[in-house]
């Protein structure tokens, strides 16, 4: 399967909203974790199953994953799962998802297309107008969680994300210490590679004051 598409393609600016929460959870109340560039979810299949207190979306721009995801959900039962199809900041600018956006209470960017090519940074999942939108969308004290075996690529996020007054970035174990919930326990495909190459992995957690 080709690795990259490029996410600024007319193809995405064309989406289907996602249904109203209530139609794709058991538990809507749930806090609502969103995982962006899920690939095919089994890092979100390890995780819903992980921590049931949780509701989870995975958003990927690449539709036969999501495809491959939804074929794995028909022969399990998740009742707190949901995949979605599409450009993460085409999605969040929807109208129709407004509900979704104000339901977010974590969301994660783990070992997005690094976009080596200066030319393609514009192509990042990770822009100022996507963090500017969650820090005036997220609540008080939702995380952002940013993962990476690209140092350039995570010092390029760790940039954006600072660049805003509205988030914080967090003690490793600071957080550990005071959160039931870390989705950092559950490794990605890719971190379990890079782990197996010991490679070295660069991450950091935020959160909206």
């Amino acid at each position: 399967m080709r690795q990259h598409v490029n996410p600024l393609s007319k193809h995405f600016f064309e989406i289907n909203p996602i249904p109203p929460l209530n139609e794709v959870f058991e538990n809507p109340k749930l806090p609502l974790h969103l995982d962006i560039g899920c690939a095919s979810g089994d890092f979100l299949f390890d995780l819903s199953l992980k921590n049931k207190d949780w509701n989870y979306i995975g958003i990927e721009i690449r539709e036969k994953l999501v495809i491959n995801a939804n074929l794995k959900m028909k022969n399990r039962q998740y009742k707190n799962l949901y995949f979605s199809f599409g450009n993460a900041n085409n999605i969040f600018d929807h109208p129709e998802n407004k509900s979704l956006v104000d339901s977010i209470r974590s969301i994660s960017f783990y070992f997005p297309d690094p976009w080596f090519k200066k030319k393609h940074h514009k192509r990042r999942v990770i822009q100022p107008e996507i963090i500017n939108f969650l820090s005036n969308s997220m609540q008080s004290r939702s995380l952002i969680f940013i993962k990476t075996d690209v140092k350039e690529l995570f010092e390029y996020m760790e940039n954006i994300i600072s660049a805003s007054l509205k988030f914080k970035k967090l003690a490793k174990e600071d957080f550990l210490l005071n959160r039931s919930f870390n989705p950092n326990k559950i490794q990605t495909n890719r971190e379990k590679y890079v782990i197996l190459n010991q490679l070295k992995i660069y991450e950091s957690i935020y959160m909206k004051i």
